[in-house]
Formats: C-alpha cells, structure tokens, sequence
C-alpha cells in the first residue's frame, strides 16, 4: 500500500534491466499500489499529466533513455467514486505516447475469493497501438489477456505487452497458456510483467512473468518475487516466422 516505497523498488529494478540491456521495459499493473482495500486507490488516483506516480515514469524512462511500458496506475475517471486503470507509455525523452484504459473489469466469485473491479474502476473502450522502434505494440492489461479478439482488433501488430496481477487461483491454471496463446495466434511477442506473491492484503498473486517468442517459446521467466526478465526481440526472425507461416493473412471474418 505504499507508493512511495513501490516505486523505489520499481527504480530499482528498472535500473538493472537496463545494466542488463533492456531498452523497452514494462511494469506489472497497479505497480504503484494494490493496497490493503479497493477504495485505497482512489486516494492516491492522479490526473492525466500530473502526479507522483506519472512523475516517476517520465523521470525514470528520460534518465536511463529507455521506452517505459508503466504497468498500470489509477488515473481519475469521470465518476467520483472510480478511477481508470490506465498504462500509459513514455518514449526515452520522459514523453507520454500512449495512454490505455483497461476495457475487460475482472469479476471472481470463486470460493473465499471475490473481486468485482467495476465497484471501483470505469472500463475503457478503445484499443491501443502505438509505433515504436521496436515495433508495433499493443496494451493489455491483466484481464484482458482472455479475450483474444482484443488483440486481433490490434492492426500489424509486432508486440503484446501485458502488464498484470493475476490471481493464483486463475493463474496457476490459466496464465502461461493464455499468454503463450496471444503469441502463436499472433506470431507476436508477448511481455508479460506480474505480480507475484503474497500481498498485505491478503491476496496472492500468480506471478511467472515472461516473455514469449511468436512461435510460443518462453524466452526468459520469474515464477515468483522481485526481479527482471530480460530477453531478445528480433524483428528477423518473427517476419521468417510469418513468411513461413502465413496464417495472419488467411484470417477469414464469419457472420453466424
């Protein structure tokens, strides 16, 4: 629950991404706080362009000239009592290039578990990609990752970033094969930052952050904790990929 002390670790980590390379790095969702309730994150929720938590993006991506994918944040929505869940992308000058809005609000009555996120969140509606030097990439958040349509919706689409926080109830089942089937169905590669481990407010999440290859290979993973995936995107080897196996192009829309 504490910003301040989330987004010192968050530096931290961040940092020695780019000791290892890292030229594009992305954040898990609600990064900066999950706090010890829901309505916890309307007290810190920031205006679109001002705030700590932006602040710490715009600063951190211009210091080490990296693109900075920042998980999500709660921005204020146009209900008093909600905020959006909102990834907002800044280039390697601290310039914001893209903001989205999480559209698919988790809901979970599973034993003991119970999340209902449109209490306290409003549900965007528009698909997000934005051109960067590494290819096209297109924003998920958590969620998300289970309506595939989203990511079809995502025209020449290079690379799926997937800030999360998944469950490990939902997780430990359901996680790796979704993210890997984005990848194949895509022939995208998939950068998928998660929380993982027990939380102060009881909840668990899954963890397993990856990266995933177009042919569905997990190129590097942390199963649990803090700490940095890091691996290779190489534009060459997804167009041999798609050259070889066309199946983008074979798509065909049903009317049922």
């Amino acid at each position: 629950p504490n910003v301040a002390g989330n987004l010192g670790e968050a530096g931290r980590l961040i940092a020695q991404a780019v000791t290892k390379g890292a030229r594009l790095v992305a954040l898990p969702a609600f990064f900066g706080i999950m706090g010890v309730n829901e309505l916890d994150k309307l007290k810190v929720q920031e205006p679109l362009g001002t705030g700590v938590i932006q602040k710490f993006l715009s600063d951190t991506a211009r210091q080490h000239k990296i693109w900075l994918v920042g998980g999500s944040i709660p921005l204020s929505a146009s209900t008093p009592d909600k905020v959006m869940n909102s990834c907002l992308v800044y280039d390697e000058h601290g310039e914001r290039v893209a903001r989205y809005d999480k559209i698919h609000l988790f809901n979970l009555e599973l034993g003991n578990e119970n999340y209902h996120e449109a209490k306290t969140i409003e549900a965007g509606n528009q698909v997000v990609v934005v051109d960067s030097p590494f290819g096209r990439i297109g924003i998920g958040i958590c969620y998300d990752l289970r309506f595939p349509e989203l990511f079809r919706a995502m025209k020449n689409l290079d690379i799926i970033v997937l800030p999360s926080a998944f469950t490990e109830t939902t997780g430990k089942m359901h996680w790796e094969v979704l993210v890997r089937a984005r990848a194949v169905e895509n022939l995208a590669y998939v950068i998928a930052a998660a929380q993982g481990g027990y939380h102060v407010n009881g909840r668990e999440t899954h963890g397993n952050s990856m990266v995933v290859d177009p042919w569905g290979r997990v190129l590097d993973r942390l199963p649990r904790g803090s700490g940095v995936v890091v691996a290779e995107i190489n534009p060459a080897y997804q167009a041999s990929l798609r050259a070889s196996l066309p199946a983008l192009s074979h798509r065909t829309l049903y009317n049922c």
